[in-house]
């Protein structure tokens, strides 16, 4: 379609919104919007990048900072390996680069945390380098425009897709078409109800014409969610409670927590007490009701228990802290959640 990148372009510099991260050229901020912006809507992903912004003004600072403090800052995002990444990258680009940035693809597309996607976008945005970007926005409209039937999660769709966004990239002017094709699928071909009546390019999308508006884009693997069963036992006496730091390779890694009792289904009345009791010598004098958190692959059915005394034996990673201090330690949304609704 010759006119592809005339039309999308036009439309945006129309409607565009006024985000801080497009009025810069700058690839550290471009880089920490785009990891920010990962698996984040735009609206939550804002306040998270002015405050990386106010914390850690230049490269050296986010390097030089403590990983704690990062997943601080980070709390409530989730996808926490994002943030570790962010700074294993920054200390590279620190001590290895001089604190430059790489200006090209290729180098840029080796760092931790960065794939094809994020490196075509800082590419395109910082250094006007023809490189498509491919993200779920983009996908949609392409699949619908194109009436493309291919699933786009198969390695058929993902070298079509890529070669079709290629074709159709404004080679003079990448940097803005990116943005423009990524805002048209953001605020105008929506997953649901996509805006066709006010849309410029609908007596061109063969999706419209063919009525296959709601079945683009096609999918071919469906995610298998797994169901996890969380016990945290919060361990209190005086002012004191106890914590863990999360150190496996799983969800929520650095992380702190209350000490976790993982189990294959969910306790019940009958088996709770006989349950802590093996464990720690105590039974609990309250529990909340299960709390549901959805990730990507997991669904977490959590149960917060009360315990008025620390257990005679103690898990060697369990740390007593003053529990005035708890927002001093990153803690997993769900926690974060739990600890806003009961005032321990």
């Amino acid at each position: 379609m010759a006119d592809f990148h005339r039309l999308t372009i036009d439309w945006y510099r129309q409607n565009k919104r006024d985000l801080p991260w497009r009025n810069t050229k700058n690839p550290y901020k471009i880089w920490l919007s785009e990891i920010i912006l990962q698996q984040t809507r735009v609206d939550q992903g804002m306040n998270y990048y002015l405050k990386f912004i106010r914390n850690y003004p230049t490269i050296f600072d986010l390097a030089n900072a403590d990983e704690q403090e990062i997943l601080n800052d980070w709390q409530g995002l989730g996808y926490y390996s994002r943030a570790r990444n962010l700074h294993f990258t920054a200390k590279y680009i620190a001590s290895e680069l001089n604190g430059i940035f790489p200006n090209q693809f290729t180098e840029i597309i080796k760092l931790k945390g960065i794939g094809e996607y994020t490196a075509s976008a800082i590419a395109s945005f910082s250094f006007d380098l023809p490189y498509a970007v491919l993200d779920g926005n983009v996908y949609r409209v392409l699949s619908r425009v194109f009436d493309i039937s291919t699933p786009i999660d198969s390695t058929e769709g993902k070298k079509e897709f890529q070669n079709l966004a290629n074709e159709l990239i404004d080679r003079e002017n990448p940097a803005e078409y990116n943005q423009s094709i990524m805002e048209f699928g953001a605020m105008l071909c929506t997953p649901v109800n996509p805006n066709c009546e006010i849309c410029p390019l609908t007596a061109k999308c063969l999706s419209f014409a063919n009525n296959t508006i709601k079945e683009r884009p096609l999918k071919e693997k469906k995610t298998k969610v797994r169901n996890r069963y969380f016990n945290f036992a919060i361990f209190k006496e005086n002012d004191q409670i106890l914590i863990e730091k999360r150190i496996a390779k799983d969800i929520w890694q650095h992380l702190y927590q209350f000490p976790l009792f993982e189990t294959e289904e969910e306790l019940n009345t009958e088996n709770v007490n006989p349950f802590f009791q093996e464990r720690t010598g105590l039974t609990p004098f309250y529990n909340s009701k299960p709390i549901t958190h959805i990730l990507s692959h997991q669904r977490i059915f959590a149960v917060f228990y009360i315990f008025d005394q620390f257990p005679k034996l103690k898990e060697e990673n369990w740390i007593s802290i003053n529990k005035s201090t708890i927002d001093n330690y990153p803690l997993p949304r769900l926690i974060d959640r739990f600890l806003e609704e009961k005032n321990l």
